[in-house]
Formats: C-alpha cells, sequence, structure tokens
C-alpha cells in the first residue's frame, strides 16, 4: 500500500491514521509520503499545537469532544502503534524539507527517511492500492 499525504489538517490525519492502522493489522506493508502540508505537520515544532481542520471547520468542537469521549488516541500516536504492529515506512519529501528549510532531525521520531517524488512513484507504481489525503 502506498499513500501519498500532502494535507497536514488533522481529521485528514486521523483518516490516515485509522487506515493505516488497520492496513498494518491486516499485514499490509504501508509507504506514506509526506508532501508539503504533511511535512509541515510531522515538525517537532508543529505537532502539539496543530489544531487544523481541513473541512466544516464549526464541526471541530464536536469531532474533538467526541474522540475525547471515546477515549481514542492521537493521530499520532496511532501511527507510532501501527508502526509497532506491522511494516510501515514514513518518507518526507526532500523538496517539501527544503521549502521549509528543515531537515529529518526537525521531524517527529515517526519519519524514517527522506525521498524525492520520483523515488516514490517507483516505490508506489508496484504498490497493490495507491492513496492520496
Amino acid at each position: 500500500m502506498a499513500i501519498a499525504v500532502f494535507s497536514g489538517a488533522i481529521d485528514r490525519l486521523t483518516g490516515l491514521s485509522v487506515l493505516v492502522s488497520g492496513a498494518a493489522a491486516s499485514d499490509f506493508e504501508i509507504d506514506i509520503f509526506l508532501q508539503l502540508w504533511g511535512v509541515y505537520a510531522l515538525r517537532k515544532d508543529v505537532i502539539e499545537k496543530n489544531m487544523e481542520f481541513s473541512e466544516f471547520d464549526n464541526l471541530k468542537s464536536k469531532v474533538v469532544e467526541g474522540l475525547t469521549r471515546i477515549k481514542a488516541p492521537s493521530w499520532i500516536d496511532m501511527l507510532r502503534e501501527a508502526k509497532k504492529v506491522g511494516t510501515v515506512r514514513i518518507h518526507a519529501c526532500s523538496l517539501a524539507l527544503q521549502i521549509w528549510g528543515i531537515t529529518k532531525d526537525d521531524l517527529v521520531d515517526v519519519v524514517d527517511d527522506v525521498m524525492g517524488a520520483a523515488e516514490f512513484i517507483d516505490l508506489s507504481s508496484q504498490a497493490d492500492i495507491t492513496y492520496f489525503i
């Protein structure tokens, strides 16, 4: 499975984490390619304060309340757990790092490496399932 992640909005990152968790538990190998806003969301200096939603911003508090009520782990904790359960590799886009003026060391611990778009396209061309988030 190959997933390109352009969005850095937590509603979409939560959806990503749910898909990845299910796929990892089902023994899929997953490669995630973080693009511009996906890289930004995983910056150490951004991850804890990012509360951006991509859709229905007026319902943000209701979603947060629901997640809290059901004691759902955060999207980043779901990704960490998925990496423990199965084969989940997270790649940061080299161009996005250049745009933000950062290195892999500025990203949280779940990011495995840095690669270019052409390398991810080659990798994803071999995947049975591909997603764009």
